[in-house]
């Protein structure tokens, strides 16, 4: 398998106190089964869809403490150099590059806004083994406060082309890879996120009914954010997990309306 572009979101992964409550959650939200935690590697701990890797979830490291988030990795022929560039455009390396074994190597980052995102270098492990499929990944999209701070330091960091959607309801723009959207960036105001909330990567898994979707994030202690909401990509809905994690939830499958009009940034 060829290595992926750069910029390509490959994987994502959440750190939980509870483990095994997170496992349970997410089991049956999502349907995920998971693999054996890796004691070499911290209780790393991946979870599969349809016997395909698609994330992973881990406890916090001893004497660590973290609000739970769900952190997208971004694909890197060179982990130490996408480093050197997220320093060198304002941004903050918060952990690596580092080795992590034959897998691969791993950056942390933060953009200038404060946005949170990883960095994946493959080794054997190479990322998502299913997308935009049932219990997989299939978008995400950066939260921001500060747009213009996200549109200056990814396209510096990644070699991402830039769309917006020409449209003044809301402020959107695509970074692509090539001719292919990688990611979103959306302006967020107050409110959209309370105060003492991050900007961040929201990470949209698809599910086979929304609406179904929802119904088991609320009766297993979750929250409801935003929706459901028909669009023209598919029936969304953003939540969050018992431990504070947000992510999305998306039936691709139940779209409505036009798609909007993007036009050169």
């Amino acid at each position: 398998m060829a290595a992926l572009p750069e910029g390509t979101p490959c994987w994502a992964d959440a750190m939980f106190t509870d483990l095994d409550g997170a496992k349970a959650f997410y089991g049956d939200v999502l349907g995920w089964t998971f693999g054996e935690s890796s004691s070499e590697f911290g209780n790393y701990t991946t979870a599969y869809s349809d016997g395909k890797a698609v994330a992973a979830v881990v406890p916090p490291m001893p004497g660590q403490e973290a609000q739970s988030a769900w952190c997208l990795y971004l694909a890197s022929p060179d982990a130490a150099a996408t480093a050197d560039r997220i320093r060198a455009n304002g941004g903050e390396v918060l952990m690596g590059p580092m080795q992590v074994g034959d897998f691969g190597t791993m950056v942390i980052g933060k953009d200038p806004g404060g946005v949170a995102f990883g960095v994946w270098q493959a080794g054997n492990h190479e990322g998502f083994e299913k997308q935009g499929a049932p219990g997989a990944y299939t978008w995400a999209e950066v939260l921001t406060r500060e747009p213009g701070k996200a549109d200056a330091f990814f396209p510096a960091v990644f070699p991402f082309g830039v769309k917006r959607m020409d449209t003044e309801q809301v402020d959107y723009k695509i970074f692509q890879v090539g001719d292919q959207p990688a990611l979103g960036r959306m302006k967020v105001g107050p409110d959209d996120l309370p105060p003492e909330a991050p900007s961040y990567v929201s990470v949209y898994f698809a599910v086979d009914d929304c609406d179904a979707a929802v119904a088991r994030v609320t009766a297993r202690g979750g929250k409801l954010f935003f929706g459901p909401m028909d669009s023209p990509f598919g029936r969304f809905a953003a939540v969050g997990d018992p431990q504070g994690a947000a992510f999305g939830l998306i039936d691709l499958g139940k779209t409505a309306g036009d798609m909007p009009v993007m036009a050169d940034a």
